[in-house]
């Protein structure tokens, strides 16, 4: 039985992980008779957004402990994630991963990457072991690897962004997946694209399906 680590920036779109995104890979994980486990950096978020006004809160939150409110209270420090105890990792999307997991939503390509992520990705390709990276999320590895082959969907002014980190950008529609067979990256939009929950469960499921291929 395979087993999956799963990276969370939190809990929300607008700050955190991507909550349908994130349940809908770990269920597709299970679906597909592997197992999970979560993790998340043990760091406060950029800022806390009201979901409902779109209006920066005046209070902090944990990123770790807001994740564990989609890990049902089981989630580990991501600081002490081992490579070698897992046959894959996945970084489901949500503003989270580009405000908490790094900084591209505020620095673009100069982005700095959150060290206990840039070590468990760095970790798992040192391994050859597949990664995962749906929505936003792929940004992190065009930023670390450079030189590999990943989608974010359609949207051009971040398509450019990718290109402009050394990266190839596939322009990719609901579903679809891009393989880097180099270093065993799968990427799909997701919520990059307009998309209904349907829609992100067939994103989700067809990276956990080509993840699976990859361990094999």
């Amino acid at each position: 039985m395979k087993k999956i680590a799963v990276v969370l920036a939190g809990n929300g779109v607008f700050d955190g992980a991507e909550i349908h995104e994130a349940t809908l890979t770990m269920y597709s994980i299970v679906k597909h008779g592997a197992t999970y486990e979560i993790f998340a950096p043990n760091i406060n978020q950029h800022h806390v957004i009201n979901h409902i006004t779109g209006e920066e809160m005046p209070e902090k939150r944990n990123v770790m402990v807001e994740a564990a409110r989609i890990a049902r209270g089981k989630i580990n420090d991501l600081a002490d994630f081992k490579a070698s105890d897992f046959d894959a990792l996945i970084f489901p999307g949500g503003f989270g991963v580009a405000k908490n997991l790094c900084s591209f939503a505020f620095d673009g390509i100069e982005c700095a990457i959150d060290q206990d992520v840039g070590n468990a990705i760095k970790n798992m390709i040192q391994l050859k072991k597949p990664i995962g990276a749906l929505c936003i999320a792929p940004v992190l590895l065009a930023k670390i690897l450079n030189d590999v082959e990943l989608t974010i969907g359609q949207d051009q002014n971040t398509a450019q962004a990718i290109k402009t980190m050394g990266a190839k950008h596939i322009e990719t529609t609901h579903g679809e997946v891009v393989i880097d067979k180099k270093y065993n990256i799968v990427t799909t939009p997701c919520y990059m694209l307009d998309a209904n929950i349907v829609q992100i469960a067939k994103g989700a499921n067809n990276v956990v399906i080509a993840i699976l291929n990859l361990c094999k």
